[in-house]
């Protein structure tokens, strides 16, 4: 058997990714895009060592190079590099993770119908974690609910008003970027005289596939009735993070904050159960996510008061 180069298993691995999507639902387009982000800073980072030591830098459309260089001294260096230009550790593992997926399992069947022997890819432990989520300080949260209180005096035909529809999505519904460019207005239903908010999120719709249907306030239906935005720019994100990084929010996703701060406050007042049917996510994900149990608030209590 041959051993091929990255460039021609990338190949492969796009077309046999849609072929297993057809059979399983995965991997998601999502996957995908991350493993060949992963592959390309790979390449990248292996055409700047080139250069260290003198040698011509070659483009990635070219046989190069053969996937049998992949070994633990070498993947080591990749990290050790990443680690030395401040790229955090966390990120860094991240790097190899999507880089990793090119060597998946299930991948290897439609290799070896190339006639292809490739190696298995080295140990580095498992997938990298994000730290556990730590409630924001009093401070930071009496900062977003007055920002976000003087957002709600914007009106659809002003131009911040799109800010206002992203900022709300997420802070009062507890919505991904994504799925918040996607929503329209037939995510909006009614019944019993109440509308809900009815969509699947985009990235769990082939692992729980739970379906939220949220209760939209009234005051909140008044405003975006047959008001939401047909296109909303990736600016109107970008100007949310400077606003929460501002309010002393330091996570690579500051507009992000406001998700994980509307599925906390569901999970404080209502419970694990109706912070899963916020978030679409399963128990286990709103723990170590968007929710902190090491911070109670059922203020002073006692068990045997309760049985």
């Amino acid at each position: 058997m041959k051993v091929p180069t990255l460039n021609k298993m990338v190949k492969v691995y796009i077309d046999a990714a849609k072929i297993e999507r057809l059979k399983c639902g995965k991997p998601s387009e999502g996957t995908v895009r991350n493993t060949l982000s992963g592959v390309r800073t790979f390449l990248r980072w292996l055409n700047d060592r080139r250069d260290k030591l003198g040698y011509e830098r070659i483009p990635f459309d070219e046989d190069f190079p053969l996937v049998s260089i992949i070994k633990p001294k070498l993947i080591h260096k990749f990290l050790a590099d990443l680690l030395s230009a401040d790229v955090k550790p966390i990120s860094a593992l991240s790097y190899v993770t999507q880089f990793r997926q090119l060597f998946a399992k299930w991948t290897l069947p439609y290799y070896e119908d190339h006639g292809w022997k490739v190696p298995k890819f080295p140990e580095l432990g498992g997938k990298p974690k994000t730290p556990r989520y730590i409630r924001p300080s009093a401070e930071q949260l009496l900062k977003v609910k007055e920002w976000y209180k003087a957002l709600t005096a914007i009106q659809p035909n002003n131009h911040s008003y799109n800010l206002w529809f992203v900022a709300t999505m997420m802070l009062e519904f507890g919505m991904r970027n994504g799925d918040i460019m996607r929503i329209n207005q037939s995510n909006f239903l009614e019944h019993g005289g109440q509308v809900f908010l009815n969509y699947t999120p985009h990235k769990t719709e082939h692992s729980s596939g739970r379906i939220v249907k949220w209760p939209v306030h009234c005051d909140i239906w008044k405003k975006i009735n047959n008001k939401i935005p047909t296109s909303i720019d990736m600016e109107v994100f970008f100007r949310l993070n400077k606003i929460m990084r501002s309010f002393g929010f330091t996570g690579t996703k500051g507009a992000y904050e406001l998700r994980k701060i509307s599925i906390d406050h569901v999970y404080q007042k209502f419970g694990a159960e109706m912070a899963v049917s916020l978030s679409g996510d399963d128990i286990k994900t709103i723990i170590h996510y968007y929710a902190d149990p090491s911070q109670p608030n059922i203020g002073n209590v006692r068990v045997s008061d309760l049985l």
